[in-house]
């Protein structure tokens, strides 16, 4: 070879393929968490609730989440991930299964509940047991294609779930989750090594994440742009069910727009994170939901509602995707408490968003959801900035 060839480009090394059952277990979960959004007017009407009401299973499922996640972190911290992440999957399927059967809206909120302890704990700890699965070259990317199943859920699983629940109502789309939770517990025992067991947790390393000025600033900035999104995505159908007479159909085919671009969003996150930095790649994703936003007043068919939520969906799922990823990249030996605190803070900006949209649908303002939204990501984009400056993380 002469001195002017050039020099050979050198080939990734391919994610091993236990990765694709964490995948599956983040879509299973990603559709069970949206799936009452997408049938949240079948279930005011079978139940006899409001719109309003009904959105506080949301917030109630989220509040739980928020709590959950870190709490969780702690207790499940030496538990081997074989174990873990296949038993929630198992929980989450039997209380799905149970969310179907309840006769009141009463009985139904303490099962959602009681379900979603099960996201609170796989989510986070798929990501936080990554590294022991994969290359540190790899971690990034790794992890942003674990967490495609969220955007795979948007594209196939919620929208699906909305069609189910307009035909079929609320309950067969809770059952069709639950099946799926049933494989994916059945996968993830199957194709995960025994032994997977992250460092355990300790009260000093909370500490240490809890005092990262960096970290936690990030944390903050999952909590604002979480929380500006759920305030209309929450009401997504009732809102269009009342602004632009949405079919059942019509509403899962703007949800499947939604999450084909939400799922091409993480995939070219996933593909050019490691390359840009995780930083940048979340003030991309949480501007270009916000430039949705802020050009919602053009939604007035569904065809341009669909278009308006283009970039909504591109910075979606990718958002979090490269929050992880910047949260491993400050503090890799913390990311079990900092992975959990963002869950965490993605949850408690749902309830926020979701309660404050219930309130504001109340004094019927719900024309107005999308600025209170538009606020929440502004704010979170100057709080990335902010936590852009912040020096590296320093051990002690």
């Amino acid at each position: 070879m002469s001195t002017s060839d050039p020099a050979p480009v050198p080939l990734r090394e391919p994610l091993p393929r236990v990765l694709w059952s964490l995948l599956f277990g983040n879509f299973v979960i990603g559709t069970g968490v949206m799936v009452v959004p997408g049938t949240l007017n079948d279930i005011g009407t079978s139940l006899a609730v409001s719109v309003a009401v009904a959105g506080q299973l949301i917030t109630a499922a989220a509040l739980m989440m928020f709590v959950g996640a870190p709490l969780l972190a702690s207790v499940v911290a030496g538990w081997d991930r074989r174990r873990l992440l296949a038993l929630s999957m198992l929980w989450y399927a039997v209380f799905l299964g149970l969310s179907a059967l309840m006769p009141d809206f009463g009985s139904l909120l303490v099962v959602r509940v009681l379900a979603v302890i099960s996201p609170a704990i796989f989510t986070p700890q798929a990501a936080a047991c990554i590294g022991l699965l994969v290359s540190p070259a790899q971690r990034g990317r790794a992890i942003t294609f674990v967490f495609l199943g969220w955007s795979v859920a948007s594209v196939v699983g919620m929208p699906l779930g909305a069609w189910i629940g307009g035909t079929l109502g609320w309950r067969a789309s809770f059952g069709f989750v639950a099946l799926l939770s049933f494989f994916s517990a059945a996968w993830v025992w199957r194709s995960l090594p025994d032994g997977i067991r992250p460092p355990a947790f300790s009260r000093a390393a909370w500490g240490e994440t809890l005092q990262s000025r960096a970290l936690m600033l990030c944390v903050v900035v999952t909590l604002l742009y979480s929380a500006g999104q759920f305030v209309l995505f929450s009401y997504f159908a009732p809102y269009f069910k009342l602004h632009l007479q949405a079919t059942p159909l019509a509403l899962s085919l703007l949800f499947a727009c939604f999450g084909a671009f939400g799922l091409l969003g993480n995939v070219v996150m996933s593909r050019h994170i490691d390359r840009i930095g995780a930083s940048r790649a979340v003030m991309w994703a949480v501007g270009s939901m916000a430039l949705s936003l802020l050009l919602w007043p053009l939604a007035n068919t569904m065809a341009l509602a669909a278009l308006v939520c283009v970039p909504w969906g591109l910075g979606c799922f990718a958002s979090n995707s490269a929050q992880q990823a910047r949260l491993v990249g400050i503090a890799p030996a913390l990311a079990s408490g900092s992975i959990a605190l963002n869950s965490a803070a993605m949850y408690a900006g749902q309830a926020l968003g979701a309660g404050s949209g219930g309130w504001l649908i109340a004094q019927g303002n719900m024309d107005d959801l999308h600025w209170f939204g538009l606020l929440g990501l502004l704010a979170a984009m100057g709080m990335s900035a902010w936590a852009s400056r912040q020096p590296p993380h320093q051990f002690r």
